[in-house]
């Protein structure tokens, strides 16, 4: 199963209004199943430097079916990924990125989301991927 256009645009338009309701400025990004990017977002005045950011975090969550801030925990000194955000030509290890899952529970891609504080950010991935279920 791979996520459809229709399903990231709708993912990007829930994440957009999430964003608008905390008051702060995001950019989205959403890749499908193979963490190739299908669709993305650069709300009016966010920060140039998230955008490369809220890509990785996209497919981070996609390259191991876990949020990002899960990985960060268990990328720090002494924890068993340690420098993990070194591999695949860099990874993102704090929240904000998120899983997409179907309907059956089928991983079917991930959204990134980067602008604002850590919290801020994991909190509009997870309305965006909660948004199509």
């Amino acid at each position: 199963m791979n996520i459809t256009l229709e399903q990231a645009e709708k993912i990007i338009t829930v994440a957009k209004a999430t964003s608008i309701e905390i008051e702060t400025k995001m950019n989205i990004a959403v890749v499908d199943a193979g963490a190739n990017l299908v669709a993305f977002a650069r709300m009016d005045g966010a920060w140039l430097g998230s955008l490369d950011i809220s890509i990785k975090k996209a497919k981070t969550a996609r390259y191991f079916d876990m949020n990002t801030g899960i990985i960060g925990e268990l990328s720090q000194p002494g924890q068993p990924l340690y420098h993990i955000e070194h591999s695949n030509n860099g990874l993102i290890t704090f929240p904000g990125g998120v899983p997409i899952k179907n309907e059956d529970g089928t991983i079917i891609g991930a959204i990134g989301v980067s602008g604002s504080t850590v919290e801020n950010d994991h909190t509009v991935a997870e309305a965006g991927a909660g948004s199509i279920l």
